[in-house]
């Protein structure tokens, strides 16, 4: 049965929810207009209305309404939800419109799983969690359809080192892996597929144990049928059985399965015992030594999907600038799931209502931006960031001239403690901005000092990996990017559990922690929009680089000269020092003549451009799309650094030692021409 055939009672409870969500946001602006301050004189004034306006009322009414219903994208459902969060935007007065791509999407149509023991007893093993036939099959997208019978074996996490410490023949096995960190979802099966395995199940470790994990199995980024290009209807897509589209996906079929079915798989297995170096963390079946096969259980898989054209809708509300309408700062959350998405992603979408709320309200006593803001709602990320990607490629050389910083919150709320990843020129800003917010689990302090407390200090992470819609604006754009949210991690992810319910009783039950990413967020995004002078130091960029280069150089162990790279560096810390004492100076300066306005713009292109320098034009080498030389995917499992992604590529590919060298090199060169280019955008004069 189709997983959306419940459609028409979802909508008429969507119309419903819709009506009272509009009664309520109208009430609010009448609550709310009669407790706001008069009218402010300054951008302080507007900043701290803007923080005294938080209400965890509306953000808990907002994910409420979204978590509905399962809102899978390209099904009716997500668009009940773009509808929603459009009319949201509209009722706030804001300017509002769609913008849709046609992309090739990826469903299940029947699944199957049985256990087959020595003994003769077939056991078939559920897929799906319990009590939940409204939600999606538990599915991989874009997995091959296909059927295999075969002995089961476990392979821990699937990487290379994995199958070496097994030390056994593996080819035309239904292999089990656990989820880790290292590899994603289609490098796994890809491996399984290349060490000759015919089907792979996939489980999560964790407290749902009859949770299931679903996910992409796509390899990159974007509509497979249209790379590099925007999925317009209408517009050029490559044929299914064309080669750039097949090698995006792995050539053996593979499905998510919960822990506990795997735990039945495993505790059934004979064969070799498990590795020592795989038993330390190893959960299933308590401590001792296991055997995790090759059989003699056989596993009978069978997995039909299908792939086919589907349309998706991004929704724009846009508060235009005052004086330079034409720089943008944008502000984005996906809102498609796999089931119902109360923490990935709407705990993000809901935090974003507010912040249009309170933006609104705002306006309403006078302020608007010095800058264009645009707050962005995303669909189907949960594919390979589709929404967001599609859109980027389509504007590539307007945000390329005009994009000020993208600003992404994917899991506003998934548990307690801070976490940041930015580029480095946004440290200081985000700095000063935790020092306005309040903690949302310590009373009386501000969210500076419990993350400092928390980390020893301040604790930014960058932004190599590939797990949101920032990666387009900044691997592929050269935008300077922000992503933000609470929790490390939760054990619903992906799965049928991941609803209001959980995040009442456990992921942020008071909705604090909702509100205090709202403040970062929308504080870190009016500071870039009405600041004079942008407020970007790449003093810290200088920093990271050299460390950067310090890490590589003992990565190399000196065998090969890092010298372009250090000279490059040195250009650009100097560009740096320059750039910022002109800034400080801009900074004091009140003279506000034609003169003075004009430098003032001419120093933020300086600042807003450097960015785009660290590009590219070829991308990396095998994965051309990507562009940004200091940050971007590792190219393989095996890579020992997460910046300068092509010299970590060439380092763990390359196996001759004079070719490998030669790879090293170039790649070395090409960061340290990135760095000069950025740091010529910074001085903004021809050489």
């Amino acid at each position: 049965m189709p997983f959306f055939t419940k459609q028409p009672t979802c909508t008429l409870l969507f119309i419903l929810t819709l009506s009272l969500a509009t009664l309520f946001a109208a009430t609010l602006r009448r609550r709310h207009h009669h407790f706001l301050p008069p009218p402010p004189t300054s951008t302080h004034h507007y900043r701290n209305a803007f923080l005294s306006t938080a209400n965890n009322s509306t953000i808990a009414a907002h994910l409420f309404h979204l978590t509905l219903h399962p809102h899978l994208a390209g099904t009716p459902p997500s668009l009940s939800t773009a509808v929603y969060v459009q009319s949201h935007f509209q009722s706030l007065g804001l300017t509002t419109h769609l913008t849709n791509f046609s992309t090739l999407l990826s469903y299940p149509k029947h699944s199957s799983l049985s256990l087959h023991l020595k003994n003769g007893t077939v056991l078939p093993l559920p897929l799906s969690e319990p009590q939940n036939d409204v939600v999606v099959m538990p599915y991989h997208a874009y997995s091959p359809s296909g059927s295999a019978y075969g002995k089961a074996v476990f392979l821990n996490y699937g990487r290379d080192q994995d199958y070496y410490a097994l030390g056994v023949e593996v080819k035309g096995c239904v292999g089990l892996v656990r989820r880790g960190s290292e590899m994603s979802r289609y490098e796994v099966v890809a491996n399984a597929a290349a060490h000759g395995v015919s089907a792979v199940l996939m489980y999560t470790e964790g407290e749902y144990k009859q949770g299931v994990e679903r996910g992409t199995v796509m390899k990159g980024l974007g509509d497979p049928v249209s790379p590099g290009w925007a999925g317009l209807e209408g517009g050029e897509k490559l044929d299914l059985d064309d080669p750039r589209v097949t090698e995006k996906f792995p050539g053996v079929p593979s499905l998510p399965v919960s822990e506990e079915v795997a735990e039945s798989i495993i505790m059934s297995l004979e064969g070799v015992r498990a590795p020592y170096e795989w038993r330390g963390d190893f959960k299933i079946g308590g401590s001792g030594i296991k055997r995790v096969g090759p059989g003699p259980t056989m596993l009978n898989f069978t997995y039909e999907g299908e792939r086919k054209m589907a349309t998706i809708h991004n929704v724009f509300a846009v508060i235009k600038g005052s004086e330079e309408p034409d720089r943008f700062v944008l502000l984005g959350n996906h809102r498609d799931a796999w089931t119902y998405g109360a923490v990935d992603p709407n705990s993000g979408t809901s935090a974003l209502l507010d912040i249009a709320r309170r933006y609104a309200l705002l306006m309403h006593i006078g302020w608007s931006p010095r800058r264009t803001i645009v707050l962005c709602s995303w669909d189907a990320e949960e594919f390979g960031m589709i929404g967001s990607t599609e859109w980027v490629e389509q504007n590539l050389l307007n945000l390329g001239s005009k994009a000020v910083a993208y600003l992404n919150v994917d899991c506003a709320a998934q548990g307690p403690g801070f976490f940041v990843s930015a580029t480095p020129q946004l440290d200081d800003l985000l700095v000063e901005v935790t020092k306005k917010v309040r903690d949302p689990d310590s009373e009386n302090l501000y969210l500076y000092e419990s993350w400092t407390a928390s980390n020893k200090g301040v604790n930014i992470e960058r932004l190599s990996r590939v797990d949101s819609d920032f990666a387009p604006f900044l691997q592929h754009a050269g935008i300077p990017s922000v992503d933000l949210y609470f929790g490390s991690e939760f054990p619903v992810y992906h799965t049928a559990f991941d609803s209001y319910d959980w995040m009442k009783k456990f992921g942020d039950p008071l909705f604090h922690r909702h509100i205090a990413v709202a403040g970062v967020w929308g504080l870190v995004a009016l500071h870039l929009a009405d600041d004079p002078i942008l407020p970007f130091n790449y003093l810290p960029y200088a920093t990271e680089l050299l460390k950067y280069k310090d890490v590589l150089n003992t990565l190399l162990e000196g065998a090969i000269s890092l010298h372009p790279i250090s000279a490059a560096i040195q250009e650009f810390t100097a560009a740096a020092v320059e750039i910022e004492e002109e800034a400080k100076k801009l900074r004091l300066d009140q003279n506000l003549d034609e003169i003075s306005v004009l430098r003032g713009r001419m120093l933020n292109d300086r600042l807003m451009l450097a960015e785009r320098g660290f590009l590219d034009s070829e991308g990396l080498t095998g994965r051309q799309w990507f562009k940004h030389l200091i940050y971007g995917p590792r190219g393989s499992s095996e890579s020992k650094i997460s910046f300068f992604p092509g010299i970590a590529d060439a380092i763990s590919q390359v196996s001759n030692e004079e070719e490998s060298k030669a790879t090293i090199r170039h790649e070395i060169w090409r960061v340290a021409r990135a760095i000069q280019r950025a740091a010529s955008a910074l001085r903004g004069e021809f050489t």
